[in-house]
């Protein structure tokens, strides 16, 4: 246990500043109260654009050999690995989550900085042959300003997800953390600020989304976007950006299937609804909410998925429960009414579909629908909270046409024995990512991103790299050839 001060702040050109106003964060185990931070203006967020600014068009992080960023990258990793253990119990105490996994979060993040660091010395162009008379090559320059709003769900790996690459390439970053969970964001700062980085480079407010993040999402300072949230919200920003044609990255939300066949392996399927579905209470945008099962297993499968939920340990993240709350009351009621509809719509709730009545903080039971169709709006809508739906297949297609048939495509995923069918099913599902016998399989090294209405661009992997730089051609006419 580490103590939590009471008052944290925003970091805006290299210095912890307070604001007039503050936020509240509770825990969302206890619904006690943890801190409060400064609630960040529109005044702040553009002392905040106008640091980055600064940074970036004086070249301060380019200047310099590659190899500086490497060494400002690997430094950082090593401050993040230093205050891990603080940083998941303040993260464990806000966002609910248990702090096992909040240490991972922090672990990851310093591995985020350690990928890039790699990549950060061999952002190379090419050389193009256009004959004689003439030398063709091209640079990568980095976007300028990079405006990065975090959600609350993961705020410390998501954050260094998009802060790492885009320092790698060279820019100055604005990042507005949740207001939810922000503390666990402003440790991970801290850490950075220690490696020596130039004022601006990295400037961090916490603020009312539709205050200061519409705010930055609009500004002529911004050369780059990064957004991770929900659709609503990712719609709002791109609207916004339309206005100077601002570049962005979109991860947004998912309704992501797996297709159980007949011959799964039953301990590897059921290890994956569980880590699928109810790690971090279901809110995860690639999480597990649907599952196809071949109808010659169905009944099999709904009886040990319901047996597993209904196993489930519940409580507090510092506890290491298998169940830990919502984020918050609004969160939950959300999931509380998609849960009522989909009882209307006919589906049947064979185990949980309402809140804990008995505790004080904000825990959702571990829900499993059965008999649902495609049609459905627990088959449709993102639920963001440890509610998984059944539904039943009989061929490959008609799986295929199931999982394809929502207008989300983040991940997806596949269990089979059979090679051959994994692969037909993997070229024809409409998603940024398929799991194959392991839902949550891949990495930091793996391209990440959806398509449709889960969003555009890539975060993560050697691909994530080159939505932080803007491509040059340089065209040389050649005298005397």
């Amino acid at each position: 246990m580490y103590p939590i001060a009471s008052h944290w702040l925003n970091y805006i050109d290299g210095q912890w500043r307070d604001s007039d106003q503050h936020l509240a964060v509770h825990n969302p185990g206890t619904a006690e109260p943890v801190a409060t931070i400064a609630q960040a203006s529109v005044a702040d967020a553009e002392q905040a654009l106008l640091a980055a600014r600064r940074c970036a068009d004086s070249a301060e992080l380019t200047r310099a050999r590659p190899a500086q960023r490497v060494t400002w990258l690997l430094r950082i990793a090593e401050e993040i690995r230093a205050v891990a253990d603080e940083g998941a119990w303040v993260l464990c105490q806000e966002n609910g989550k248990r702090l096992c996994d909040a240490r991972d979060e922090f672990i990851e993040a310093a591995r985020y900085f350690e990928y890039y660091a790699g990549m950060a010395d061999k952002i190379e162009g090419t050389s193009i042959p256009l004959g004689n008379g003439y030398m063709d090559f091209t640079l990568y320059d980095p976007m300028g300003v990079s405006a990065q709003i975090v959600p609350w769900n993961f705020p410390v790996s998501i954050c260094a997800r998009s802060l790492a690459p885009a320092l790698a390439a060279g820019n100055a970053v604005v990042i507005k953390s949740p207001e939810l969970s922000p503390l666990g964001v402003c440790v991970l700062i801290r850490a950075i600020a220690k490696a020596g980085l130039p004022d601006g480079a990295v400037n961090l407010i916490c603020g009312r989304g539709r205050e200061v993040g519409a705010y930055l999402v609009s500004h002529r300072a911004v050369d780059q976007i990064v957004f991770t949230g929900s659709v609503p919200t990712g719609q709002s920003i791109l609207r916004d950006a339309a206005q100077h044609a601002i570049p962005s990255v979109m991860e947004l939300g998912g309704k992501s299937a797996a297709i159980a066949f007949a011959d799964a392996d039953r301990e590897q399927l059921l290890a994956s609804v569980q880590s699928g579905i109810f790690f971090n209470a279901g809110q995860v945008c690639s999480a597990m909410s649907r599952l196809l099962v071949q109808r010659e297993i169905y009944e099999e499968v709904v009886e040990a998925v319901v047996a597993m939920a209904q196993g489930l340990s519940v409580g507090l993240g510092q506890d290491d429960a298998d169940l830990t709350p919502v984020v918050s009351a609004g969160q939950l009621a959300g999931i509380e009414d998609l849960c009522r509809r989909a009882v209307e719509d006919g589906a049947i709730a064979v185990t949980g579909g309402e809140a804990f009545a008995d505790r004080a903080g904000h825990f959702m039971r571990p829900t499993v629908f059965r008999d649902v169709t495609p049609q459905m709006c627990i088959a449709q809508e993102e639920v963001f909270g440890p509610v998984l739906a059944i539904m039943p297949f009989d061929t490959e297609d008609e799986a295929i046409a199931i999982a394809n048939g929502t207008e989300f495509g983040l991940v997806a995923g596949v269990f089979t024995q059979d090679i051959s069918r994994a692969m037909r099913c993997t070229r024809r599902l409409k998603s940024g990512q398929v799991f194959v016998n392991e839902w949550y399989a891949g990495g930091i090294e793996t391209p990440f991103g959806g398509v449709g209405l889960s969003g555009f661009g890539r975060e993560k992997g050697q691909e994530a790299l080159y939505s932080y730089v803007r491509t040059k051609n340089v065209a040389i006419r050649v005298a005397g050839e």
